[in-house]
């Protein structure tokens, strides 16, 4: 793992948050309450734009059509916030929503995305504890001074989908987006992207989630090794779904020439989809300090932490303390 990664970032950048999410952070010191840094809820203005479109991606009622894959009849309550709601608050201290990367609405057309992502951030904001959010851009055209003003107000930091920074030259294309949420202190969250599939219906449902998204997981890990310290030597970025359980690929990188540096503290991996086994080979390579909650609800749900076997001190820091550092700076 190539440098050092960034130092300590003040907390007092929380201050610039919307009460309710400083208060859901402080809170979630307290024994009990934890962090979930992967969700996906969509708010009602995103659900009628997708409605009103006649092309990929779009929803017919509750049927989401995209491109490449078989149509998906999406269940209602797990867009739900009361629903949703009722889930979360009994023991989450917050749970940071994204935008559904691999409905590729950040890589449309600047005419067919803005009203889209508009929509996502304008939902998303007004949402109530627990809930907070990702902000998004656009792939061709990112509006800088928009992604500026979302991370002064109200988001915690930026999605990005890992198609974005599948090769290091990728990554130093996107680099001046990113540098903007290095420049504000805030994280940027690495989420599969569109799945790409060309036999939509003759491959099991599990094959998007299983192969295409934890192939370019694990690209984007390793294009991140390679030179993402370079261009960004202060941001905090963590990867979803264990990065593809790239990380327990380092051993096969030494074998075939590459170097593998100090653990960066600024570098973290999620947990959704994974559970013991997975974790403690994670843990093996980052320690525990590198891993954060995740749980991708609705479509997975939180992993529990003292269930890993890897102690009470442990599963409270990937549950709180860990997310808050990948939140607001510090050390381990």
């Amino acid at each position: 793992m190539r440098g050092h990664g960034p130092g300590v970032a003040p907390a007092a950048r929380a201050a610039g948050w919307p009460a309710a999410w400083r208060t859901a952070l402080e809170a979630s010191t307290d024994e009990g309450r934890t962090i979930d840094v992967h969700g996906h809820l969509w708010p009602e203005e995103l659900v009628e734009v997708l409605r009103r479109r006649r092309s990929a991606p779009r929803l017919a009622g509750w049927v989401l059509h995209l491109d490449g894959e078989a149509p998906l009849r999406v269940n209602p309550d797990d867009h739900d916030l009361g629903v949703r709601g009722s889930l979360e608050t009994d023991s989450r201290g917050l749970c940071l929503l994204s935008l559904s990367a691999p409905l590729g609405i950040e890589s449309l057309p600047t005419e067919e995305g803005a009203p889209l992502l508009e929509a996502w951030h304008d939902g998303v904001a007004r949402l109530p504890e627990p809930f907070a959010a990702w902000a998004s851009v656009a792939c061709a055209h990112p509006d800088l001074l928009q992604l500026k003003h979302h991370l002064q107000t109200h988001f915690v930091g930026l999605q990005v989908p890992a198609t974005w920074l599948a090769t290091p030259s990728l990554l130093e294309t996107l680099a001046p987006t990113l540098a903007v949420c290095e420049a504000e202190s805030r994280p940027v969250f690495v989420h599969p992207g569109p799945a790409g599939l060309q036999e939509p219906g003759r491959l099991p449902p599990w094959w998007p989630s299983v192969v295409a998204y934890t192939t370019q997981l694990q690209a984007a890990w390793w294009a991140w090794q390679e030179v993402g310290r370079s261009f960004l030597p202060d941001l905090r970025i963590c990867f979803a779904a264990g990065a593809g359980l790239a990380p327990a690929h380092h051993e096969r990188l030494v074998a075939r020439g590459g170097a593998v540096g100090r653990i960066d503290p600024g570098v973290f991996v999620e947990t959704s989809s994974y559970g013991r086994q997975a974790i403690d080979a994670l843990t093996r390579v980052l320690g525990v300090d590198g891993i954060v909650l995740g749980s991708d609800r609705p479509y997975g749900r939180p992993v529990d932490a003292e269930g890993l076997g890897l102690g009470r001190a442990a599963a409270r820091s990937i549950q709180s303390t860990n997310p808050r550092r990948l939140l607001l700076g510090g050390t381990p």
